[in-house]
């Protein structure tokens, strides 16, 4: 039979994973028709993380697990479940119960029998969420849909299950600032998007501030886009211009009016605003050059300090 693992990313989750494990043993059970591993992915937690995954694999041969040095972040953890797979199918999910086990049933069809190459989930609303992260998310999504070449739907989850040759070519973008849903959406392939309404966490807290969410959209545009960087010379054309017009007409002022003394309220202003604008320009470049920078260092994704996926 064909074999699915099953992918979970880990991030001090102790309360939530014996949930979890019973519902997605439950969906195994019903899914007779394959076979399973899962593949618990430890992000460095600081609580029982790593000993109720541990448990779990004690009683259940299917459990594999890759415990990390530290926390090195969720991408690093897909990246970690993508490489330790053995599956003829991957399927990526959370272990609060916010991505429904009771799919996997339809996401297995849509690949099987429709012939897709992966299917992909995505919520049709934000019940639950706050309504600024929620705004905030929505624009997200439409500017990077703009700016980039990547196809990523708003809503998306990373809950998608993946043929093994997606799951390869994923592999084989081994670059060390990661953003999976842009990947996703680069590599191509045929996806069948399934919907479903947004379902809270089992149980624990979200690891999901919004400054952490703000600072990993600016890792997707950043990777998927150099619209930032043609906006920084937009900003330069566009005020070299202003500045030529303007010597223009303080010229031709004072050939005809004389030069009457200007307040310096407004020149502090303009000063303020040119040298604003040149320092987002500044920041903008050092984004662009800190990613090269990181990337020339060729530093592993991650580091393993144990696993049982060779026992």
């Amino acid at each position: 039979m064909s074999l699915i693992s099953v992918i979970v990313s880990c991030f001090n989750e102790e309360q939530a994973l014996p949930y979890f494990y019973d519902e997605i043993v439950k969906t195994a059970d019903k899914m007779d028709y394959v076979d399973f591993e899962f593949l618990f992915v430890n992000d460095g937690s600081k609580d029982k993380t790593l000993e109720i995954i541990k448990g779990f694999a004690a009683k259940d041969d299917r459990v594999k697990y890759v415990s990390f040095s530290r926390n090195f972040g969720k991408e690093a953890a897909m990246y970690a479940g993508f490489k330790n797979c053995k599956g003829d199918y991957a399927v990526l999910m959370d272990a609060d119960l916010q991505d429904p086990p009771y799919l996997l049933p339809e996401m297995y069809d849509a690949i099987v029998k429709e012939r897709y190459d992966s299917a992909a989930t995505r919520r049709v609303t934000r019940k639950g969420e706050p309504p600024i992260r929620s705004f905030f998310a929505r624009m997200f999504y439409r500017i990077i849909n703009r700016i980039s070449d990547a196809d990523i739907v708003d809503g998306a989850r990373d809950y998608r299950l993946m043929t093994r040759q997606m799951v390869d070519a994923i592999l084989s973008m081994s670059e060390y600032n990661r953003f999976s849903k842009g990947i996703f959406g680069w590599i191509g392939f045929k996806t069948k998007w399934i919907e479903f309404e947004n379902v809270e966490r089992v149980a624990g807290e979200t690891k999901w501030s919004f400054w952490k969410l703000f600072k990993y959209s600016l890792e997707g545009i950043t990777a998927f886009s150099v619209g930032p960087l043609q906006l920084a010379s937009i900003f330069g054309v566009l005020f070299s211009m202003v500045a030529f017009i303007m010597i223009i007409v303080i010229i031709v002022r004072t050939l005809i009016y004389g030069d009457p003394v200007s307040g310096w309220p407004s020149l502090v202003c303009i000063i303020t605003l040119i040298g604003g604008i040149q320092l987002l320009c500044i920041g903008i470049l050092g984004q662009y050059l800190s990613k090269t920078y990181l990337e020339t260092k060729k530093r592993p994704v991650y580091i393993e300090k144990e696993s049982n996926i060779n026992d």
